[in-house]
């Protein structure tokens, strides 16, 4: 077996396979250029997408080539597979908006990668006419074919319009047409995208006859309490900075549990098995140094976002574990203070007392004197013990903001109207 189908049966990368023997005789004998797609259907790619890309960089990894497509063309439409209700089309303009966003995130993704390609289905689908399509490609397609399909059998009761029944075609277009401009012999998708594969074969073989294509999936990622893996509290985590920063993103990773931080590392990072296992045995020994967590949330930011980011995200978890938030730069606060549970009160000169009760840090006035000769409190990570201390302009971050701490993990950020 060779080395990177080791590394991902290692990995426990690999589900699905069209032809497992002729996959690892390919494999074997030469470069290969392999692909793997995404839709346009939103500005950003969120870590549910990530893994079918990480899996694409590792062939690449190991000398195989990889072709990334941005589905400009079939986000038109959008993939009904995984869905339980027709999409929402977005308008042309939104596509290609989102297309620039998804090519520049996956363009950071692979950036260590020299020899790549980035493809957009649009630049072939988008000149095919009706008939055209119908004619040359959908006569190819029994429809007993597709009804057999889960993305297409699962929505038969809700209903399915004829527009995403179509999908699975335009997806194997695209597999037939890089296999002939491209030389692409291998399509690489999540589990539920095994239906579009195999119908991207099903085309290929027809029109082109016994060439070297074959379907590669990798299976769905659960945690170990059986849900799906790729939500936070919060909702979806972004690889947008912007819509998720890299402090929160590192955060994510950071708070993976111990019986899922080993089986996270693998999959998704490219440290190689002896770190692991390493890593494995401190879980076990250590679990309370999140050892495994601290490594897992480092590599993903590098991966993501690169090392600038990662510095970036370790000032922001220092300062807040330690309350010197003053020493963060614009940026950094502002990924410190994005998450924060939010007050608004009125900017005006405050006793510090009733400050704090304002911003619903406690519940009554008792016990934010307290708090204050405590030493519990906090403002922009300065203690505060006299009760006679007054809140006012010097105390505004950017003019605009205070963050209020009590003890040493309960934040809340202030903003004046």
């Amino acid at each position: 077996m060779s080395k990177l189908l080791e590394d991902l049966k290692y990995r426990d990368l690999i589900y699905q396979q069209t032809d497992e023997e002729g996959i690892k005789e390919l494999l074997e004998k030469e470069s290969v250029s392999i692909y793997c797609g995404t839709d346009p259907t939103g500005n950003s790619l969120h870590i549910g997408h990530l893994l079918p890309f990480l899996t694409l960089k590792r062939f690449a990894i190991h000398g195989h080539k990889p072709v990334v497509l941005v589905g400009g063309g079939t986000g038109v439409i959008g993939d009904p597979s995984g869905r339980s209700e027709e999409r929402q089309l977005q308008t042309l303009e939104v596509i290609k908006h989102n297309e620039k966003c998804l090519e520049a995130q996956l363009r950071n993704i692979f950036r260590d990668v020299k020899d790549i390609k980035f493809v957009n289905n649009g630049d072939w689908l988008g000149k095919l006419s009706m008939l055209e399509f119908l004619r040359d490609y959908g006569k190819l397609v029994n429809i007993n074919y597709l009804l057999a399909k889960d993305s297409v059998s699962s929505r038969l009761d809700s209903g399915l319009s004829f527009t995403e029944f179509s999908y699975s075609i335009l997806q194997g277009i695209d597999f037939y047409y890089l296999n002939k401009e491209h030389g692409v012999k291998i399509q690489l998708g999540g589990s539920d995208q095994w239906g579009n594969i195999t119908t991207g074969l099903e085309i290929t073989r027809k029109l082109a006859g016994d060439v070297e294509a074959y379907g590669f999936t990798i299976p769905l990622m659960l945690k170990s309490d059986g849900t799906k893996f790729g939500k936070s509290t919060g909702g979806a985590v972004w690889l947008d900075p912007e819509q998720t920063t890299p402090y929160e993103f590192y955060q994510f990773w950071f708070n993976t549990a111990d019986a899922d931080v080993v089986t996270t590392l693998k999959k998704f990072t490219f440290l190689e098995k002896e770190e692991i296992e390493k890593l494995a045995e401190k879980v076990e020994a250590e679990p309370h140094l999140r050892a495994a967590q601290k490594r897992l949330a480092e590599e993903m930011v590098k991966i993501v976002h690169g090392e600038e980011a990662l510095a970036s995200a370790l000032n922001v978890t220092a300062a807040l574990f330690s309350g010197d938030i003053k020493s963060l730069s614009e940026k950094e606060l502002s990924q410190a203070v994005k998450s924060m549970p939010k007050e608004v009160v009125e900017k005006e000169d405050t006793n510090i007392v009733d400050f704090i009760v304002n911003a619903r840090l406690v519940s009554s006035k008792r016990q934010a004197r307290e708090d204050v000769a405590n030493g519990a409190i906090s403002l922009n990570g300065e203690k505060i013990t006299d009760l006679q201390y007054i809140v006012c302009e010097k105390d505004r971050l950017q003019g605009s903001y205070t963050v209020l701490r009590r003890g040493k993990k309960t934040y809340r950020l202030v903003e004046y109207k």
